[in-house]
């Protein structure tokens, strides 16, 4: 259990990467008070794990209702997880988040980002939608269901506290070390990613 927990840990971890979301969430809530970023930090958290816990309670149904085998959902699964982590070694990814947290902050009104680009797709996007799946079909019982779960829970959690305390933690970081964390992640995501594609080509050839 508790190896199936560091696991699923890691690998939603990696995905949701709350130490590159709290920067771009710095950036997006610039103009907000220390109450509006905060409520909108929470707010963004609640509607990302709403997302994914109906994705991993009702994912295999979806999947069963549109005639997708299990092991192509690992494959393209695995595909989506290993673009995520070539994008976070070569900093693609933030600098797409950055571009798109530079159009929203443009306007100068304080914005809603909690749903919009927040909640999703930085949150609850396709790679984290594709990983808790997965984890979740590689559960056996209620109790490895409900681990997985609970390491849903502690990402999310910890995603929390990264977006309340993002201006505080950039600024003791620095951009360098939060360049070494990102790509550090995006190696392990890599890895990742191959072990469900690997998982995926032994289960659709009988391997």
């Amino acid at each position: 259990m508790t190896q199936l927990f560091i696991s699923a840990f890691i690998t939603l971890f990696v995905v949701i990467d709350p130490p590159g979301c709290a920067p771009i969430y710095a950036g997006l809530t610039k103009g907000a008070s220390a109450a509006q970023a905060r409520t909108m930090a929470l707010r963004a958290v609640f509607i990302a794990s709403i997302i994914l816990l109906i994705f991993a309670l009702f994912g295999q149904e979806l999947l069963g209702a549109l005639h997708i085998e299990l092991d192509s959902f690992r494959i393209a699964g695995g595909m989506m997880l290993f673009w995520i982590a070539f994008e976070m070694v070569f900093e693609k990814r933030t600098q797409r988040r950055e571009e798109r947290a530079e159009k929203i902050a443009a306007t100068p009104e304080v914005e809603d980002v909690s749903v919009f680009p927040m909640a999703m797709p930085m949150l609850a996007g396709p790679g984290a939608i594709a990983a808790i799946m997965l984890l979740m079909n590689e559960a056996r019982g209620m109790d490895e269901t409900l681990v997985v779960l609970g390491a849903l829970a502690a990402v999310l959690l910890l995603t929390a506290i990264a977006l309340v305390a993002a201006g505080p933690l950039i600024r003791m970081l620095g951009d360098k070390v939060e360049a070494v964390i990102t790509r550090l992640l995006g190696v392990l995501l890599a890895a990742l990613a191959a072990q469900y594609v690997i998982d995926g080509l032994k289960g659709s050839f009988g391997l």
